[in-house]
């Protein structure tokens, strides 16, 4: 029973509350406001619907805390998934806030409101799913609905990078589908119909067959890898986010890739009851160090605030796959790390969206010196940037120090490599916030920017905020959480 409800709660409310129907409230409300959004024209009236859609979907995600997992169905809430639901919820409405204050371009609106609620619909279907196939399904029909939101700027470049987008998740979905087959092969003796449930496989892995349960996750590494981000796989997703039609784009793209990362997650804690002769974990450790790498580089050559974020995202990708390579409690370290990478990158997006507003432009060369023209915009988005960044006392240092920690402890040899990456990261992005936020402004004038950014710089403020909460002050109930989380995860 939920503690806040009383003893006996009205007779109408405990169909809602039953645990079969619960956890797919915080997926179908987002995928039928799509619906409802699609036949919307006026983008104004759209964004506030969506925005209406999104505040009821953050309270009906908080309730799947107080849901116990058994008998859950096809859904499965347990720790692992709820410490990703819910910063996508929050993520998801102040994104979809705004949406009001960062207008898209015109005639883009009605598209983008539909599809921005069914990215976050299938996402959280994604990360509730107990059945792998459901779980596949949910992040093959989010990549076209995020190719689609590419390619709402019109033009050639931004349908080249729809194209490739389109493509390659495509390709990604296939080999995850594969991975997912060869999955239901090895376990189908012994888990019988229900030998895709993730709970069912954990609880049959000692026994199933080592090959093609040791070939399906490979599968899936490559197919979910691509849907993620890892490197090398991340082709597609440097080009999408540089031709969307804002820098708001980082939301859904940054929710797919935490959704596939989750999967992988999930197919490694199988694998890990099996041993073969790779172990899981290898690939991401690898993966993370290169992504790690690859976007120090990326930071330095961008040269607009959509590239800007993608390299920032491709950083924060390649740290939580580390963590989940190396496992065991650094899987708490990786959770954190995805949360608070979700709030500091939807807080850049916000303030870098505002800031090409404000100079007419979204390439780097005409947004530094941003202190100069909007204090509060340039002090905000300083401290987003430092909390990639990995600075002190924001969630980010938290769940750096942690991973740090048990990788001295646990593989000593690979705390030198990834010190160098979290240094290289760190300097890099620091570098770029001191141009950005505090170097000079660009010798042409600066155009006076419509509107005060009061919303926007709100939005900054609330996700700031939380990333300083959870690096002072971590709450006991979301200690346990995460520790529980990292349990699941083996």
């Amino acid at each position: 029973m939920i503690p806040w409800l009383p003893d006996a709660p009205p007779g109408w409310l405990l169909p809602v509350l039953a645990p079969a129907l619960l956890p797919w409230l915080p997926v179908l409300v987002p995928l039928l406001g799509a619906l409802a959004l699609a036949a919307i024209s006026d983008a104004r009236i759209g964004a506030r619907v969506s925005v209406a859609v999104a505040a009821l979907t953050l309270p009906l995600a908080a309730l799947l805390l107080a849901v116990p997992a058994e008998g859950a169905g096809l859904l499965r809430p347990d720790a692992l998934n709820l410490c990703l639901l819910l910063p996508a919820a929050v993520v998801g409405l102040s994104g979809a806030i705004a949406t009001t204050a960062l207008p898209l371009p015109e005639g883009a609106g009605r598209a983008w409101n539909a599809g921005y609620q069914a990215v976050l619909g299938l996402t959280h279907l994604a990360l509730l799913a107990d059945d792998a196939l459901l779980m596949w399904m949910a992040l093959a029909l989010a990549g076209p609905v995020l190719a689609l939101l590419v390619g709402l700027r019109h033009g050639a470049a931004a349908l080249s990078a729809a194209w490739k987008a389109v493509l390659l998740l495509s390709s990604g979905a296939a080999l995850a589908l594969l991975g997912t087959l060869a999955f239901a092969m090895a376990a189908q003796v012994l888990g019988g119909e229900a030998a895709l449930s993730f709970e069912t496989l954990l609880r049959v892995g000692r026994e199933v067959e080592s090959g093609p349960l040791l070939l399906g996750f490979v599968l899936m590494l490559v197919g979910y890898g691509i849907q993620a981000g890892l490197v090398p796989l991340h082709l597609w997703r440097t080009d999408a986010q540089a031709e969307a039609p804002t820098p708001l784009i980082v939301i859904p793209i940054a929710l797919l890739g935490q959704a596939a990362l989750h999967a992988l997650l999930r197919a490694k804690a199988v694998v890990a009851l099996n041993p073969a002769w790779m172990p899981p974990g290898a690939p991401l450790l690898l993966a993370g160090l290169a992504g790690m790498a690859l976007a120090a580089l990326a930071l330095w050559r961008a040269r607009d605030a959509g590239r800007f974020l993608a390299a920032l995202a491709l950083g924060q990708t390649g740290l939580a796959a580390f963590a989940f390579g190396l496992g065991g409690p650094a899987v708490m370290a990786g959770l954190m790390q995805m949360a608070g990478a979700l709030l500091a990158l939807a807080a850049a997006a916000y303030g870098l969206g505002r800031a090409s507003r404000l100079r007419g432009a979204g390439a780097m060369a005409a947004l530094s010196g941003l202190a100069a023209s909007d204090a509060r915009l340039g002090w905000a988005l300083a401290a987003a940037l430092g909390a990639l960044a990995g600075l002190p006392p924001l969630a980010q240092f938290m769940a750096g120090f942690l991973l740090v920690q048990q990788t001295v402890a646990r593989l000593p040899w690979l705390a030198l490599p990834l010190g160098a990456g979290l240094v290289l990261l760190a300097l890099a992005t620091l570098a770029r916030l001191r141009w950005l936020c505090f170097g000079p402004p660009p010798a042409r004038g600066v155009p006076a920017g419509p509107g005060t950014g009061q919303t926007v710089f709100l939005l900054m403020l609330l996700h700031l905020l939380g990333l300083l909460a959870l690096g002072l002050f971590l709450p006991a109930p979301l200690a346990a959480l995460l520790a529980e989380a990292a349990q699941v995860a083996g």
